[in-house]
């Protein structure tokens, strides 16, 4: 299941890509619009700004900002950050891939085989859509 970091983020994010004229937007105004925790919320910004994907700016007139266009923030990015790795189980992990221990052969591994299609599915999802995408904007 999606955690309510990775859900409240990606509110935010649409939130921040509606606006029109992309000045930064103070978290108590998003908090209050997207019904999530003020101190939630400003850990989940933090994170995002720290990887790059937003700005913020102090004083009069702050708050969070896109570093870039909403059609180049891919849906993948915002994924990894968040939630961490997209893959169910890590023997099917691009970035993050462990060995798993109880398995002798991934290759015959029914739950292997079944995992990569469902990355692979996932991941076709997550590069073909941008948050963009998700605020119609």
């Amino acid at each position: 299941m999606l955690s309510k970091k990775t859900k409240y983020g990606i509110k935010a994010l649409t939130y921040l890509a509606k606006q029109e004229n992309k000045t930064p937007v103070q978290i108590a105004t998003i908090s209050k619009s997207e019904n999530i925790s003020l101190k939630f919320l400003e850990s989940i910004l933090l994170t995002l700004r720290k990887n790059g994907v937003l700005g913020s700016k102090k004083g009069k007139g702050g708050g969070y900002y896109l570093l870039k266009d909403p059609s180049e923030i891919q849906m993948t990015s915002i994924m990894r950050i968040l939630e961490g790795p997209i893959s169910m189980v890590p023997c099917v992990s691009l970035n993050f891939y462990e060995k798993c221990d109880d398995c002798p052969d991934e290759n015959a591994c029914a739950v292997h085989n079944l995992m990569l299609e469902v990355r692979d599915s996932t991941l076709q999802i997550f590069r073909n859509t941008s948050l963009a995408d998700l605020c119609k904007c």
